[in-house]
C-alpha cells in the first residue's frame, strides 16, 4: 500500500508556480493621474461629461483592454482638496497622516519642519476691490512672485513668521508656536467671493492668536503688495496683479510611512509633478522626485519631457507616479474647451507614448490612469464624487466597460473602492 505522487506534474507545477513568482516580482507599476480631469454633465456638450466628449482613443482603448471602477478618494469629513485626494490614492490613511497641504509642500522646497512649527499653503492671489477675482494672480512666474515674497519676508517676517518661495502662486508661509485649529477657505474654491467674511476663523479658543495673525499678515500684505512695482508693470501689462496673500492648509510635520513599508512590490519609486504639494508627498513616500525642464504645471507643460523621464525611471524603479495638473487648472478656470484639449493632450502625449513604450517590454508593466478628483467647469472647484479608473497589465481579464469615462466606469468590474482599496488592487494586478 505504498502511495506514490506523479513527480513529473508536481515538478511541473512547481515551475509554473516558480515562473508566476518571477513575473509577479519583475511587474512594474505607473500611475498617470490627470488632476481634476472628471467633470460633470455640460449641456453644451449634449449632455456629456468632458471625458465622454473627449477624443481619448488610448485611455478609451486601455479601459477595452483592461478593467474598470470608481474610487471614492474624499473621505468622511475631509475637504476635497489635491493633498487630500493624492494621498488617498496612494492608499494613505487619512485620519492618521493628514497634516494639511502646507506641511507637504515645505518638504517639496526643502523646509525641515521642526517640532512646534506649523506649515500653511500661502497663494499670491488677485484681489478686485473686496472680491477674490483668482485664486492664483493670473498664474504669475515663479520669477516675478519670488520677489515678491522675498519682500513679504522682509516686510512682514520674523523670528516667528516665515515665507517660503514655492512654485507660480504656490507658496509657504511657516508660524513658530501656529496653533492649526483653524478654519481656512482654500481660495480656488471661491472665486469671485467676497474676501473679508472668508477671513481666518479659530475653531479653539487656543487658536485665536494664530488667527489674528495670520489675518493681519493678509491685510498687511495688501497695503504693501499694492503698489510694488513688480505689480504695476503686470497691471500695465494687462495681467492681474499679486496683491494679497491667501494662506491656508495648515499642519505640522507628518508621520507617514513609505510606500516601500507598505508594499513590499516597491522596492524604490519616483514621482513627477511640477506641483511642490505632489512632490512633498513623493518625499514622505520615499519615492525620488525627478525634476523635468519645462514642466509647469499648466496645459502649456512639457509632456514629452515627463514622459520620457517616466519611461527612464520605469527601467529603474518598481513605481512611477506622474502627476499631471493641466486639467486642474482649466476646471479652474471654467474653461471647457481648454479643459477638453488637456484630456486630449494626456491621452495623446502621455498615456499613448507611454503605452506604446512599455507593451512590449520583457517586465511587464501595469498602468492605472485616473484623476485625483473632478473639478467641473460649472463649479470651477473640487467635489466629492467618486472618480472613473481603468488598470490596465498583459494578461489582465478585460471587463465589458468600452470607454473611459464618468458614467462607464459605473459598470467596471471593480465596483466602487475606498480607502486604500485602489492602491493594493493595483499593487497586486499581477496575482
Amino acid at each position: 500500500g505504498v502511495q506514490t505522487c506523479a513527480l513529473p506534474i508536481s515538478l511541473l507545477q512547481l515551475q509554473h508556480r516558480s515562473e508566476a513568482i518571477i513575473k509577479k516580482k519583475l511587474m512594474k507599476h505607473i500611475i498617470i493621474l490627470g488632476d481634476g480631469m472628471a467633470d460633470w454633465a455640460v449641456k453644451s456638450l449634449g449632455d456629456k461629461t468632458l471625458l465622454q466628449y473627449a477624443k481619448t482613443p488610448y485611455m478609451d482603448m486601455l479601459a477595452r483592454m483592461g478593467r474598470n471602477g470608481r474610487l471614492q478618494t474624499v473621505a468622511d469629513g475631509f475637504h476635497p482638496g489635491s493633498e487630500v485626494a493624492n494621498l488617498s490614492v496612494l492608499g494613505y490613511n487619512l485620519p492618521k497622516v493628514y497634516e494639511g497641504r502646507g506641511a507637504l509642500e515645505a518638504a517639496s522646497i526643502g523646509i525641515d519642519l521642526k517640532p512646534g512649527e506649523m506649515a500653511m499653503r500661502c497663494n499670491l492671489i488677485c484681489i478686485d476691490g473686496e472680491v477674490i477675482k483668482n485664486h492664483s494672480s493670473g498664474h504669475i512666474s515663479t520669477e516675478e512672485a519670488d520677489v515678491l515674497i522675498q519682500y513679504l519676508q522682509e516686510e512682514l517676517g520674523s523670528d516667528k513668521v516665515c515665507f517660503h518661495t514655492g512654485v507660480s502662486y504656490r507658496h509657504l508661509l511657516v508660524i513658530k508656536g501656529g496653533n492649526k485649529q483653524l478654519d481656512c477657505t482654500p481660495p480656488h474654491d471661491v472665486p469671485l467671493q467676497p474676501f473679508r467674511p472668508l477671513l481666518v476663523k479659530p475653531l479653539q479658543a487656543e487658536a485665536e492668536d494664530t488667527a489674528s495673525l495670520i489675518n493681519e499678515l493678509i491685510l498687511k500684505s495688501q497695503e504693501l503688495l499694492k503698489n510694488h512695482p513688480i505689480n504695476q508693470k503686470r497691471i500695465a501689462d494687462g495681467k492681474d496683479p499679486a496683491n494679497s496673500i491667501w494662506p491656508w492648509s495648515p499642519g505640522y510635520r507628518p508621520q507617514m510611512e513609505t510606500l516601500s513599508d507598505t508594499f513590499p512590490g516597491i522596492k524604490s519609486g519616483a514621482v513627477i509633478s511640477a506641483v511642490d504639494l505632489i512632490r512633498g508627498i513623493g518625499y514622505y513616500a520615499g519615492l525620488r522626485r525627478l525634476e523635468v525642464e519645462g514642466a509647469t504645471g499648466l496645459y502649456d507643460t512639457n509632456y514629452e519631457n515627463k514622459v520620457a523621464a517616466a519611461l527612464d525611471a520605469l527601467k529603474k524603479d518598481d513605481f512611477v507616479y506622474l502627476h499631471i495638473e493641466a486639467s486642474d487648472e482649466a476646471g479652474h478656470e471654467g474653461d471647457v474647451d481648454l479643459k477638453i484639449k488637456t484630456i486630449e493632450n494626456l491621452d495623446s502625449r502621455a498615456v499613448g507614448p507611454i503605452y506604446e513604450a512599455v507593451k512590449d517590454w520583457d517586465e511587464p508593466v501595469a498602468i492605472a490612469i485616473l484623476p485625483d478628483h473632478p473639478t467641473p467647469c460649472e463649479l470651477r472647484t473640487h467635489t466629492k464624487d467618486p472618480i472613473p479608473f481603468l488598470i490596465w497589465y498583459p494578461g489582465i481579464e478585460a471587463d465589458s466597460v468600452q470607454t473611459y469615462d464618468e458614467v462607464a466606469a459605473c459598470e467596471g468590474s471593480y465596483g466602487l473602492l475606498k480607502e486604500d482599496e485602489f492602491m493594493k488592487t493595483f499593487m497586486l494586478a499581477n496575482k
